[in-house]
This record gives structure tokens, sequence and C-alpha cells, in this order.
């Protein structure tokens, strides 16, 4: 294998306080008890879709700003303790963070702090292209400033995937990394129209590949030029939390793909990597282990390759 790295993460990089609450939408009340407690630890979109890949057995070296405080430091010692090479760069506002809210059935809610970054932040381009250089992929996660990344990406000959998540089709935000990703992951969500939304990726950028994940109906599979539909896996245990499932998809899938898998069975890696995650607790970090992913995909689907 060519290259110092098989992935580069960009962005994605922060801290979540979970709170698991009675119900989701939560109604008003002056207060709540939470027995479970309120915790707070790292891990954002691009720290999970790295843990994914180095839990996979996959070389992953993640890029991003970070702050100077206790947030960024416990960033700074997961990347330590999981031997993934992290490239954390100034951020003077602070290390991005989150709110998760999360229901009996595993369902959340999200609450984004925005006030964490600056319109003018941007990774230095001699940066990005030397660690380009020594990857085999680029894996752009959607946070600011990535989208300022994607033609240092692009000129220098690395593959791209991007995870839009719960993009409605038309918020512009989005188009730049719809538009400049090989492979394109997003969630069916907020589409009413999946299916016309992947073709419009493909037929506008330059996507090989793109993906609609659905949760439990399974998930979309644009390659080729052609539709299929890749059938939901039972998981391996109780369900406790999507939190993560889409990051752990990516992840998955990437990994079939970089060894050569045919998209159809890397999308049956991702539905068994995104169902495995939705039994790990928000206030945990875990992902599917390399051996347990092709056991799983052999039993299940033999015939896929």
């Amino acid at each position: 294998m060519s290259g110092e790295f098989d992935v580069l993460v960009l962005g994605g990089a922060g801290v979540d306080t979970i709170v698991y609450v009675p119900e989701l939408p939560l109604p008003y009340a002056d207060s709540y008890m939470i027995d479970s407690g309120i915790r707070t630890r790292a891990g954002q979109t691009g720290d999970f879709v790295a843990l994914g890949l180095a839990a996979l057995g996959l070389r992953t070296h993640h890029l991003d700003l970070l702050g100077d405080d206790p947030e960024g430091d416990m960033v700074r010692a997961l990347h330590r303790e999981r031997g993934i090479a992290l490239t954390a760069l100034p951020q003077p506002a602070g290390t991005k963070r989150a709110v998760n809210l999360v229901g009996p059935d595993g369902r959340r809610l999200s609450l984004y702090d925005t006030s964490r970054a600056h319109a003018d932040d941007r990774f230095p381009e001699p940066v990005v292209r030397a660690l380009a250089a020594s990857s085999r992929h680029a894996h752009v996660a959607i946070t600011h400033p990535c989208a300022h990344a994607l033609p240092a990406l692009r000129a220098s000959g690395v593959t791209v995937s991007t995870d839009l998540h719960d993009w409605d089709g038309e918020n512009p935000y989005h188009e730049p990394f719809a538009h400049a990703a090989d492979i394109v992951f997003l969630s069916a969500t907020a589409l009413t129209d999946p299916e016309r939304t992947m073709h419009r990726i493909a037929e506008r950028g330059t996507a090989q590949i793109v993906v609609a994940t659905a949760g439990a109906q399974g998930a979309h599979l644009l390659a080729d030029g052609r539709l299929t539909r890749i059938p939901a896996v039972v998981p391996p245990a109780p369900v406790v939390d999507s939190n993560g499932a889409g990051d752990a998809f990516a992840a998955a899938f990437l990994f079939g793909h970089l060894t050569g898998e045919p998209p159809r069975r890397s999308a049956l890696y991702g539905a068994l990597a995104g169902a495995y995650a939705c039994t790990v607790p928000s206030t945990q970090t875990a992902g599917i282990g390399r051996d347990e992913l092709l056991d799983r995909a052999a039993a299940l689907a033999p015939a896929t390759r």
C-alpha cells in the first residue's frame, strides 16, 4: 500500500455532553431528574469516523482545530489512547461542543455550539497538501472550515468522501461537499425523495458512489449508475443509542472500499457497523473490530462479493 496513512479525516473533532431523557420530544418542565447522570466525553463525527477506521485496522490521521481548553485535552487524550495520529491546530474560540439528548428508544436530539468557530478559520493549505500526499483517501466532515480545504484535496489527487448527515437536499452549505466528493454519505431522514437527491448529487458533482442511510429501513446505494436497496441488519444486542451509527457506517464502508470490496459488499459492512454502534451507549466510544465485522458479514451474506 502506498502512503503513510490509509485515511486522512478532516474536521469533526469535539466533545459531547450526553443526557438521557425520559422521552423525545421533551415536554417543558421546570426541571428533570437525570438518574443516569450527565456525562461529557470526547467524540464528534470526525472523531467517531477516525475511531471506526482505526478499529478496523486502517492507518488513520485526523486533522482539525482544537482549543487550548479541557475539552481539547479530552480529544487529544482520546486519540492518544486509541493510537490515532492527530494534527491539532490552535482554535482560540475553543473546542467544538454539543449536548445530545437521547431518548429511551435510542433517538437523539443534538444541540451544537456554533460559537466555537470564526468565519475566517482555515486549515493551512501546505498542511492539507502534505497530509493528503501521504494518504490514500480523505474523509471530510462538514464542519467549518473543511469546505475551504476541498480544492487542495482535489488538486492533490487523493480520493475524497464526505457525510452530509441530515441534509434536506436544498441547504447550500452542504453543496460544496456533495459536489466535490467521490463517495457521498447522507441520511435519508430529511429527504422527501432520497433516490432523486442521490441522482442529483451524482449528476452535479464527481460522486461515483452515493449512500443514503435510512436507519431500521436499511440504506439506498447508488453505484455504477444503479440504485440498490441495502437491507438493515439485526443489531447484536439491544439498541440503546443511535448516536454515531452513521459515522460507523461510513467508516466500515470505507474499510470495504479501500480493501477492494465492491460497493454492495462495502454497504453490508456499513450496515453491520451501524447496527453495532446502536448497541453502544453515547457515553462510550467503541467501534466494531475487523475480525468481528468480517465474521458477521460472512455469516449474513457469503455470496455478496
